[in-house]
């Protein structure tokens, strides 16, 4: 299984449409540990916008985990196989393992317009 955060500095980025890359782990879910990381450089302009859920889909990510996040970034995502939990917050290894423990889950809060940095 591999997820998807969208990062800075090693962190979440609270805008998905903004981030500066976004940081792939692949988990063995069995055993719930991350075994790889690779980082994938961000598109330049609004992320829903861009080819970014089809990059990640692609390369096989299922899970998005980000802070705040548009409708329409949460529906091209979900059209291209990945189901998005908003509300996240952190490191990204720790609101990972937290997610892979069950501790986290989706918000269910979107941003209603494009400068959103709730």
């Amino acid at each position: 299984m591999k997820i998807a955060l969208p990062s800075r500095e090693n962190r979440i980025d609270d805008h998905f449409g903004h981030c500066e890359y976004f940081t792939v782990f692949t988990v063995d879910k069995d055993n719930k540990n991350i075994i790889s990381e690779e980082k994938i450089s961000s598109p330049e302009g609004c992320g829903c916008k861009s080819n970014i859920a089809q990059t990640l889909s692609d390369i096989g990510v299922t899970i998005m985990l980000a802070g705040n996040m548009g409708a329409g970034a949460v529906r091209v995502l979900n059209n291209a196989g990945i189901e998005v939990v908003r509300g996240c917050s952190g490191d990204l290894k720790t609101v990972a393992l937290k997610w892979l423990e069950g501790i986290i889950s989706d918000s269910g809060d979107s941003c209603d317009h494009h400068e959103c940095h709730n």
